[in-house]
């Protein structure tokens, strides 16, 4: 294997552990309530928004932008709950995809309004530029990135499956009522699931904005990567999640470097497509 192959396989991985990340928050989501949320790709752009807010108004770089993210993020995940989920999840699907999407719009139109619609980009040597290793050519950028989102998820899944807070949550999924009759507050859950998953995709737009432009619109395209890898993965898998993460990042640094980048996307789709053709329920979901 050529070291050229190696270093698009390693920046794909790289890539791919972001994209696990700020899917984890849509899979807990689904995996919570049974509640798909369109906004999730506008979620991101916020926490790509708050690292440009930093940088600009601080001066600080990923390590003040990320916590910062984490929180804001979190926090509006929180109040979206409160002010809009918990009420639209009383209705139909339509009710809640309706609510969601205007949530997106909401968003969206908020950050037009308040930051313009040029693109905006931290510098290049915010994270300390590049660096080589054993002949292969890293972006500091990027390394961090890869190593938070791997890193984050990693915790996420220990979290949800090894405390009595994910036992918690895990039964309110199951059956919320007769967690209720147990003790346990299902409005409290759902609320602290909102603001889990809102942290780590302020995260991941925090790490993100970092080496991808930073616009208003740029939720749509990361909400559609979102989607594409939380379905490939299984809906309500974390592990899920990151496995496609990995994969998909892979699967594009490998089609841009063999076929062309602008067929990268086209490639990544036709493999979804053959995923759910033969396993519908995803790489990790329940058959």
């Amino acid at each position: 294997m050529s070291l050229t192959l190696v270093q698009v396989i390693v920046s794909g991985l790289l890539l791919g552990a972001v994209y696990a990340l700020f899917s984890s928050g849509l899979t807990l989501i689904w995996g919570m309530m049974n509640v798909v949320n369109f906004a999730h790709g506008d979620f991101v752009m916020l926490g790509m928004y708050t690292a440009v807010v930093v940088w600009t108004a601080l001066g600080g770089g990923p390590f003040a932008a990320v916590p910062a993210a984490a929180i804001v993020i979190a926090t509006l995940g929180v109040l979206s709950y409160f002010l809009l989920v918990r009420h639209i999840m009383r209705g139909p699907m339509l009710a809640q995809i309706l609510g969601t999407f205007g949530l997106a719009l909401f968003l969206r139109y908020v950050a037009f309004w308040t930051f313009g619609a040029d693109f905006r980009t931290l510098p290049d040597t915010l994270v300390g530029g590049s660096f080589q290793l054993l002949g292969i050519r890293f972006e500091g950028s990027r390394v961090l990135a890869g190593g938070v989102g791997l890193a984050i998820t990693l915790i996420l899944h220990l979290v949800l499956t090894h405390t009595a807070v994910g036992s918690r949550m895990l039964a309110v999924s199951e059956d919320a009522t007769a967690a209720q009759l147990m003790g346990i507050r299902p409005q409290r859950m759902q609320a602290l699931a909102w603001g889990m998953a809102g942290a780590a995709t302020g995260i991941a737009g925090a790490l993100i904005a970092n080496f991808f432009y930073t616009s208003p619109t740029v939720g749509e395209t990361l909400a559609i990567l979102a989607f594409v890898t939380v379905s490939f993965g299984g809906f309500g898998s974390v592990m899920g999640a990151l496995a496609a993460g990995l994969i998909i990042g892979v699967v594009e640094s490998l089609s841009a470097y063999l076929v062309g980048p602008v067929y990268k996307d086209v490639i990544v789709y036709v493999l979804f497509v053959l995923v759910l053709w033969f396993r519908p329920q995803g790489l990790m979901g329940k058959a």
